[in-house]
């Protein structure tokens, strides 16, 4: 058997070949792989109703899929991870309910970027029956066609607004080049939202009556630091497991981005300058290197009194993680 649970433990066995175990649990490769020692399970304690994603090391180093594990993720990045789940994992009742009837229109958009280069892309979902003219929230996205394929953000809107759970809102799913580039505390990508999105969205398809920003991770990092910077502009922020450990120009001794040890400059940040215009949902995992960093963050936001949910999630740095806070994210923001 790969994987037994008994209560909160739970059992990896390693297949032939395996000489370490990573996964949600070793925030993947941020921390030292758990070795297998004379070929033994390796026994953890993890939290109750937890998805939890791992996966095998080689004598190289090289990951790969437990052969005896078939249970998958909604893991774009990597084809080896595999899921173990304490007890059952909860789902949101909006995913539980029958998929909406009457559905939101998606427009495709292509450029050419100026702002950064190369072609650039995004989806203008708007509600079921909504006409141009009328003012409407307008969200830009983040990740885009990870939120709108994986995620299926549009779907819960289209499953909340027809259960009269929530307005409707327009969702601009916004696809990035370079995302470490764009994402990373950059001013510029408020110059390419305003100069290159904004134009071929708001008055063209959709009149804004209010505009949000969204994103996961070094997205949700993108969006709360524009948003928090810019009253006149942003009204709205969801982030979910932001990466708030950034600090401009920050990268580490291989010369890439640093999301570990580069100080919550953010949060000192938003300390002393709250961000009082903002209606802000934030949420995270519980086995992820950013739970600490998420909480800080939420804490800032209850001390200051500022509106604002907190929610926490029992998995990983992933999109399953992501998927389930969707709905009350979606929820908070337009219920």
């Amino acid at each position: 058997m790969a994987v037994s649970v008994s209560g909160q433990l739970v059992t990896f066995s390693p297949p032939p070949g395996a000489v370490a175990l990573v996964g949600d649990f070793t925030d993947w490769r941020k921390q030292e792989p758990l070795p297998v020692l004379a070929g033994q399970p390796i026994t953890l304690s993890l939290p109750r109703g937890a998805w939890v994603e791992y996966a095998w090391l080689d004598a190289a180093g090289v990951a790969f899929a437990d052969p005896d594990n078939a249970q998958k993720s909604l893991n774009p990045w990597w084809p080896y991870p595999r899921a173990a789940v304490v007890g059952e994992y909860a789902r949101h009742p909006l995913w539980l309910a029958p998929e909406a009837t009457r559905k939101g229109t998606a427009q495709r958009l292509t450029w050419e970027g100026t702002v950064f280069p190369g072609t650039r892309r995004a989806i203008v979902y708007t509600p079921h029956g909504y006409t141009a003219g009328t003012p409407i929230p307008v969200y830009y996205v983040q990740d885009g066609v990870a939120f709108y394929r994986t995620g299926k953000l549009g779907e819960v809107m289209d499953r909340a607004v027809e259960a009269g759970l929530a307005a409707g809102a327009a969702l601009v799913f916004v696809e990035p080049g370079d995302r470490n580039e764009e994402y990373y505390l950059n001013d510029r990508y408020l110059d390419f939202l305003t100069q290159e999105v904004f134009p071929r969205v708001e008055g063209e398809l959709v009149t804004v009556q209010a505009r949000g920003l969204w994103g996961a991770s070094l997205g949700g990092l993108i969006s709360l630091y524009l948003g928090g910077q810019h009253p006149e502009l942003f009204s709205r922020v969801v982030s979910h497991s932001g990466a708030f450990i950034a600090r401009p120009g920050a990268k580490d001794p291989a010369g890439v981005i640093d999301t570990t040890g580069a100080g919550e400059w953010l949060l000192e940040e938003l300390r002393q300058t709250p961000p009082t215009h903002l209606k802000t949902s934030l949420d995270t995992g519980v086995l992820e290197w950013l739970t600490g960093p998420n909480r800080r963050m939420a804490g800032l936001f209850a001390d200051l009194a500022l509106p604002h949910q907190y929610r926490e999630y029992p998995s990983g740095h992933n999109w399953v993680t992501w998927r389930e806070a969707l709905p009350e994210a979606f929820l908070y923001m337009q219920g």
